[in-house]
């Protein structure tokens, strides 16, 4: 990073900073382990002579658990896409107008949650709904670990309110799914054969001025052995979609090639929710009362809105990550009832 040439090629240099950034992120907290496992030992010493200070050796031990547990937590991001950016995608399903804003929701709370943890976030793709919210959207969310910690997010989204789209005010239930797939650089190989893609150009929409409007500058690709269809309208011109949509086909694939292999390795996404009511890795509740429950985990937020803000979004990550090593133990934060 001190070479002088460093920041010529500002795509690379951004990833040498995010590849820093991740590994501080390691050993910092084990030097910081090491030197105060030192002073530990210390206090204890000082401890037999002197009863005053248990309460602060008590205090630096759960302090120190705290760490170790983070450090816990992400050593079980070993996979072989972990460490990368992650694509995702949501796409509202079941529920009419309400479904579209749920999964505008979504949108905003993963983008709350990149924020708060100081990643970057592009938008890649984005449909508005005539009436409110989205009818798809896809981020880039580029991070230590980003990939890691958000891909145990993918699956079915449910949420019960009263909808502020139904006129008699009525309870309503909508879902909207979730996709992550690993952002992957030319340097992982992903087997892609042009003659296997059909390309398919159209108008974008929504908002980006005439230019938008008026040309076919928005790319869909589909890969016809997988089925496997990603679409870009967020650039000005074709060349850029279609440069980011061939980015988002690979690491689509790329997820599909990871899940092959996990499966073999153990049933691993056996709960993986598909459609409809019953199929949800979550259940996000405003109506009777406000929580929110990982139907995988059992990890239990009793306030909604820390939640969607992205704020205790975290802990559903954390409790995914103990489920992959067999620590099953739900965490509850807030009352459940």
């Amino acid at each position: 990073m001190a070479a002088p040439d460093f920041w010529n090629d500002s795509e690379s240099a951004q990833k040498v900073v995010m590849q820093l950034k991740g590994l501080k992120g390691i050993v910092s907290p084990l030097n910081e382990l090491e030197s105060s496992a030192e002073d530990l030992e210390a206090l204890f010493e000082m401890a037999d002579e002197d009863e005053s200070i248990v309460d602060e050796v008590r205090s630096e031990i759960d302090r120190l658990e705290v760490v170790l547990d983070d450090l816990e937590l992400k050593a079980l991001l070993n996979g072989p896409n972990d460490s990368a950016g992650a694509i995702v995608t949501i796409n509202a399903r079941d529920g009419g107008t309400d479904a579209n804003d749920w999964a505008d929701m979504l949108l905003r709370m993963y983008s709350a949650w990149a924020v708060g943890q100081e990643y970057k976030i592009e938008l890649l793709d984005r449909q508005e709904n005539e009436e409110a919210g989205i009818n798809h959207a896809s981020i880039a969310v580029r991070g230590p670990m980003a990939y890691g910690y958000l891909k145990g997010e993918e699956g079915m989204h449910r949420l019960v309110r009263i909808s502020p789209f139904n006129s008699e005010s009525k309870r309503q239930t909508s879902f909207a799914a979730v996709s992550v797939s690993p952002e992957i650089d030319d340097s992982i190989e992903v087997n892609v054969e042009k003659k296997d893609v059909r390309e398919d150009t159209y108008r974008a929409s929504g908002a980006g001025g005439q230019h938008v409007n008026k040309t076919d500058s928005a790319i869909r690709l589909t890969h016809i052995p997988t089925n496997t269809v990603v679409q870009c309208q967020n650039q000005r011109s074709q060349h850029q979609n279609r440069d980011t949509a061939w980015k988002m086909l690979r690491a689509k694939l790329a997820r599909i090639e990871e899940e092959r292999r996990e499966a073999e390795e153990a049933k691993k996404y056996e709960t993986q929710a598909r459609t409809g009511f019953g199929s949800q890795i979550r259940n996000y509740f405003l109506h009777p009362d406000q929580r929110v429950k990982d139907a995988r985990t059992g990890h239990y937020v009793g306030n909604f809105n820390s939640v969607l803000d992205g704020s205790e979004l975290q802990g559903f990550f954390d409790a995914f990550l103990r489920l992959k090593a067999g620590k099953t133990e739900a965490v509850h934060s807030g009352d459940d009832d």
